[in-house]
């Protein structure tokens, strides 16, 4: 396969067919790139596990401290097609990542990332890799090392973050188990949103909450609040909690 590093080049300059409101559109490498610092990342295929679970989520969740860190655009980059990238935008309900189809693989193939995957079905696809463009200009890159399957290792949205800055402040990741009618959890929920907290909710229902809840806390009530995978407890715990950390 031997993949090269492309940093210190300029992104290949290709247009990309686009279909919106019902239209094609061509979108040219110049509008994207050119005067913008732009996060890019590539990825086998729209629909596939670890790209949904887990590398587009990441890139949309934690767009806005990549924005307050001096990126201006933040890009997905596939071979398919724009029909199937729309689709994939709607299911994984993307708000600030632009889903850009490379569907003839132009664009993968002159940045020679542009790989062989027959033996899965797929055809020619992008090797998965992440990078950082300044003005057309790849400043940094993060490509997977060459092993069999698909590797994801480097081209995460926490490594390219860190390479921006590595003292950018993530936000927390917070959920709540909660059941219907309880006020307690309406409660808990009304602190957590008046902390400014962005958060998971987690209903349960009746039969089988307590089996939940005990398997996963110990406890045997709701509300159970977690923050970045450390159980905080219910209502009363939360409020101790965030009394402490004013």
């Amino acid at each position: 396969m031997a993949l090269q590093d492309f940093a210190g080049t300029k992104v290949p300059n290709v247009n990309f067919r686009v279909r919106e409101n019902n239209e094609w559109k061509t979108i040219t490498t110049n509008e994207i790139f050119a005067g913008k610092t732009v996060a890019v990342f590539s990825l086998p295929g729209a629909f596939t596990p670890t790209c949904s679970s887990t590398h587009l989520p990441r890139f949309n969740e934690l767009a806005p401290v990549f924005f307050a860190n001096g990126v201006d655009e933040i890009v997905c980059i596939s071979v398919n097609d724009t029909f199937v990238m729309n689709e994939w935008a709607k299911d994984q309900e993307v708000s600030n990542v632009r889903l850009l189809p490379d569907g003839n693989g132009e664009f993968t193939e002159q940045l020679g990332m542009l790989v062989d995957k027959s033996d899965l079905g797929f055809g020619k696809r992008s090797w998965r890799y992440s990078m950082l463009v300044k003005n057309g200009v790849v400043e940094k890159t993060f490509i997977e090392p060459e092993k069999p399957g698909d590797p994801f290792e480097v081209s995460d949205a926490e490594t390219l973050l860190n390479y921006i800055n590595p003292n950018a402040k993530k936000p927390d990741q917070v959920a709540i188990f909660t059941r219907e009618g309880c006020s307690f959890c309406a409660k808990a929920k009304e602190t957590l949103t008046r902390s400014g907290y962005d958060f998971v909710e987690i209903p349960l229902a009746h039969q089988n909450r307590s089996r939940v809840i005990g398997a996963v806390t110990g406890a045997q009530t709701v509300p159970q609040v977690f923050i970045n995978g450390t159980l905080i407890g219910d209502g009363e715990a939360l409020e101790n909690y965030l009394a402490k950390a004013a």
